[in-house]
């Protein structure tokens, strides 16, 4: 496998706008997210913004970044844009799609994602859960959940589907976390079919990949990271960079 991790930012999010260049304990949030991803040292690592001011932050930090069409209409085309952009031969046959709003995730995160696609040839897309937090992420539509295939003793299995809606019945809630790891032919395929039903009905892109008949399988990791969505969220990050100085 050869990977490369590739960051989607925009300055143009509905409940946060310019949120990739908020400050988060002296360092711009997208700064942050760049710098975990190259401490997971699983390959290079790249950020695709519509937002000459992104990339002008990141590059001005020494980072690489890469000035997509404004008019893409997800992360995931961004990241392909961006892809091709930086690998025109083919050469990363893996993409890690870390979204640009995970300040603090741990690069084991990232390094579980990838090791999936290693593990799993069967697996055409990766993804990363965690236990949920609290009762209340059961009923939470701002929650989404994964319905896994998953052997007692296993630490990843199979994703069924992911939805918004509330689990009910006996046994854990596995709380989905937004980071993928792609085959490139994956992504590919992803990104030149249309929006599916299940994808508009839950607003859920990875349902237009099972849709596909791509394969989704999903890796189990301690803790969901702290995502920056809104001022709250925001707030609660500036809180927790203070806890590590």
């Amino acid at each position: 496998m050869n990977p490369i991790v590739l960051i989607p930012a925009r300055m143009g999010a509905t409940r946060l706008p310019g949120k990739p260049l908020k400050d988060i304990g002296g360092a711009p949030m997208i700064l942050r997210v760049y710098r975990q991803a190259l401490a997971a040292d699983i390959g290079p690592v790249a950020v695709a913004s519509a937002d000459p001011e992104v990339a002008w932050a990141v590059e001005a930090a020494g980072g690489v970044a890469v000035l997509t069409d404004p008019d893409l209409p997800s992360g995931s085309d961004r990241i392909l844009a961006a892809l091709e952009a930086l690998d025109p031969l083919g050469r990363h046959d893996i993409v890690i799609n870390l979204q640009g709003d995970m300040p603090f995730v741990e690069p084991e995160v990232l390094e579980a994602c990838a090791g999936l696609l290693a593990a799993e040839p069967v697996c055409d897309i990766a993804t990363v859960v965690a236990p949920e937090a609290s009762p209340a992420d059961r009923a939470n539509p701002d929650v989404v959940k994964a319905v896994m295939a998953l052997d007692p003793d296993s630490l990843y299995g199979r994703a069924l589907y992911f939805t918004r809606s509330t689990l009910y019945g006996e046994g854990p809630i596995w709380r989905h976390i937004g980071i993928y790891g792609y085959r490139r032919l994956a992504l590919e395929q992803f990104c030149a079919a249309p929006p599916s039903p299940l994808e508009r009905r839950e607003k859920l892109e990875q349902l237009r990949a099972m849709e596909l008949g791509l394969s989704l399988w999903a890796t189990i990791v301690g803790a969901a990271p702290i995502s920056v969505d809104n001022p709250s969220d925001l707030d609660a990050a500036r809180a927790y960079a203070e806890t590590l100085r």
